[in-house]
């Protein structure tokens, strides 16, 4: 019985601004028409005893990802909320407890939510011959055959061969990220392989080596597990003790220190999607062996990655380059200097501007919406709300709204009343007035909001009613 680990919980800042804090890299369709998160789960259709999918995901993003596995026609065994992002270790353990509470010692096999692999069948082989090993008892890794000396993954030394197989070792030791210089010397010596940060284990095996090489996360990660409140699919935790575990990769915690890892050598077409280097060489080329997505438009340019999200770019005259356009930021970078981009998002962050949070469309669990214009007294929105779904009942002491129904049906509470609102109708909700909208309907309700007053904030808000827990700063 194999059980995937979906860990989901990263922010992808390398791939700012398409990848956002509240819209990350592994919940967007930047490889395929699926999301990286469906990706990661469809391709372990068809193997056998595969159970129903574990996943970690950042609590910000709950929702998001209960949807993208319903629209893959997923069901999992739980999705396991973090309130805060402890690193690999934690998710996993979190993970392995739960499982062991109920299922009989399954084998995990745990894999990040944003990579690509092209091989399926070769990758289900490998899937098959890690269950076999680690139904004995091993921990193990798998190994990226390394395509090229890569500064962007750590590395894996190969130890011994295990039953004279010439696909699997012992783990001599993990490497950091090397410099371009030692990264030429391990792929030319066929002695080491990318981290994939993918494993296999069974449950009690992993318990057990954390018990071991770190006793305290576990202690910690049980009391979480045991404090947790079930919420539908959702496996809410406590955001202060979960708080106070440790932070640490299971690299570190555990595979560099147990005399029970193994690595299995994959050569599958892997990529784990880091860069916008990485989304050039994984993309289809043209003649330039150039890779464009959307409205794009050159003169002499070659090798470059252009991505044009809501209107034309043009561009003249680049070789190598990244050009990444979204509704509100441009990203310009040479190729080989895309890793800096985290740097850019380091910045945003200190500036506290939301460029670094979030896109000019922002998803809720109810639809979304995105700013259209604004000035310093009036606001305006489009607004999309979901088939049955509502936003929360509210009011507001500093603006006033006005909305205008495009499509759609919407019912409006605006104090002890109700009112359904057809296309073309409008209503205005006073300042002060305690309003709700609701989309009865079986089709997306579309509408533009006007606000105006003195202050326009998301915080200006007071709930009384949500029945998503969403916060007291968005709408």
């Amino acid at each position: 019985m194999i059980v995937p680990v979906i860990l989901a919980g990263g922010s992808g800042t390398r791939l700012w601004p398409l990848s956002r804090e509240l819209y990350p890299k592994q919940l967007i369709n930047i490889y395929n028409k699926n999301t990286m998160l469906q990706n990661t789960l469809l391709r372990l259709k068809n193997i056998d005893d595969m159970m129903a999918p574990v996943v970690v995901c950042n609590e910000a993003h709950r929702f998001m990802t209960a949807e993208q596995l319903q629209e893959a026609e997923i069901v999992p065994h739980s999705i396991i909320l973090e309130p805060v992002g402890r690193n690999t270790a934690p998710a996993i353990a979190l993970a392995a407890i739960k499982l062991l509470e109920k299922e009989d010692d399954p084998v995990m096999l745990v894999l990040p939510a944003d990579h690509v692999i092209e091989n399926i069948s070769h990758f289900h082989k490998k899937i098959s011959q890690g269950n076999d090993l680690a139904e004995k008892g091993f921990l193990i890794t798998f190994g990226i055959v390394p395509a090229s000396p890569e500064t962007g993954y750590g590395y894996i030394k190969k130890g011994s061969k295990i039953n004279n197989l010439s696909n699997v070792c012992k783990i001599e030791c993990f490497v950091e990220k090397p410099d371009q210089e030692r990264a030429r010397d391990y792929v030319l010596s066929n002695e080491y392989c990318w981290n994939s940060g993918m494993f296999m284990f069974k449950a009690s095996a992993i318990i057990n080596e954390l018990e071991q090489y770190a006793p305290d996360m576990l202690a910690r990660c049980q009391q979480v597990i045991e404090s947790g409140a079930q919420d539908l699919d959702f496996l809410r935790i406590d955001r202060k003790l979960f708080g106070k575990v440790p932070a640490d990769s299971i690299d570190y915690a555990v595979m560099e220190k147990t005399d029970k890892g193994i690595m299995i050598s994959l050569d599958a077409g892997w990529n784990d999607l880091g860069s916008f280097d990485a989304l050039w060489q994984t993309g289809d080329k043209d003649k330039d062996h150039n890779v464009f997505k959307g409205d794009v438009l050159t003169r002499d340019v070659n090798n470059s990655y252009i991505h044009a999200q809501s209107r034309l770019v043009a561009a003249v005259g680049l070789e190598k380059f990244v050009v990444v356009e979204t509704g509100d930021a441009v990203l310009v970078s040479p190729r080989d200097r895309v890793h800096d981009v985290k740097k850019i998002v380091l910045q945003l962050k200190a500036d506290k501007r939301k460029e670094s949070i979030s896109h000019k469309r922002v998803y809720r669990p109810w639809g979304n919406y995105e700013t259209i214009d604004s000035s310093h007294r009036y606001l305006v929105k489009r607004i999309t709300v979901k088939p049955c779904a509502k936003l929360s009942l509210q009011k507001h002491y500093h603006r006033a709204e006005h909305w205008v129904v495009v499509s759609g049906t919407a019912l409006v509470t605006k104090g002890d009343e109700q009112i359904l609102l057809q296309e073309n109708e409008s209503t205005y909700i006073p300042l002060g007035t305690v309003h709700r909208l609701e989309n009865p309907g079986t089709i997306p309700l579309e509408l533009i909001e006007v606000r105006s007053g003195s202050y326009l904030g998301e915080d200006d808000i007071v709930r009384f009613d949500d029945v998503y827990d969403i916060g007291k700063d968005t709408p």
